[in-house]
This record gives C-alpha cells, sequence and structure tokens, in this order.
C-alpha cells in the first residue's frame, strides 16, 4: 500500500472512531511523516484519540513547529496540554488557536480555560 492510501485510510479509521486502526497504518510510516505537517497533525489525533497523551503531545509540538499558523493544531495541541493537566501551556495554544481562527470552538475553550484558571 502507498503511503498517501495509508495516510488517507488511516484518516477514514479515525474519522470513524477507531484511532488504533489508524496508528496501526501511521506507526509504520514514523519516519516519512517526522518533517509532514499534515502526517504529525494525524498522528497527533490518533495517539490522542487513543489517550497516548505524551505521544499526542510530541507529535503535535512537531506539527505546531512545522505549521505555526495552523489553528486547529494549536488548539489540539491546547486540548493534549489540559488532559495531561498542563494548564498554563494549554492556555497559550488556546489563545493562539482562537487569534487565527475564529471559530466558536476555539473561543469557548479558550474563554472556558481563562475563566477556570483566572489568577
Amino acid at each position: 500500500m502507498q503511503e498517501t492510501e495509508r495516510f488517507r485510510l488511516a484518516r477514514a479509521y479515525l474519522d470513524a472512531g477507531d484511532p488504533l486502526e489508524a496508528l496501526s497504518l501511521l506507526e509504520p510510516l514514523l519516519d516519512e511523516l517526522r518533517e509532514q505537517a499534515a502526517g504529525q497533525l494525524l498522528l497527533g489525533r490518533a495517539y490522542y484519540h487513543s489517550a497516548q497523551l505524551e505521544k499526542a503531545q510530541e507529535a503535535l509540538e512537531r506539527t505546531v513547529a512545522l505549521a505555526p499558523t495552523d489553528a486547529y493544531a494549536r488548539f489540539a495541541l491546547g486540548r493534549t496540554l489540559q488532559r495531561r493537566s498542563r494548564h498554563d501551556e494549554a492556555g497559550v495554544h488556546f489563545r493562539i488557536a482562537a487569534a487565527l481562527d475564529d471559530r466558536p470552538e476555539f473561543r469557548e475553550h479558550r474563554d472556558a480555560h481563562e475563566r477556570a484558571f483566572a489568577a
């Protein structure tokens, strides 16, 4: 199976709620995906949804390094950091995501986070 087909199928599994099957297709491509923002984002999402939060954080941090203006990557990294109880760091990414893209979901998470952790 070619890399692009694996990638497309992995996305379909993830969208269908099967992150472990998505990972079974993506993990053999780790080296090839290392410098691809879209691949790192898909890996991060799959790790997040399979509760492998440390790996999700690593993949999403690489995504942000490769594509710093990707609002969804920032949001996903914020959610991951939030689940890891790294609230200060999560807040930074929620604010950036909301500044880059005015999706209600991004604003709502930013605002809820700020209310919950206001000094």
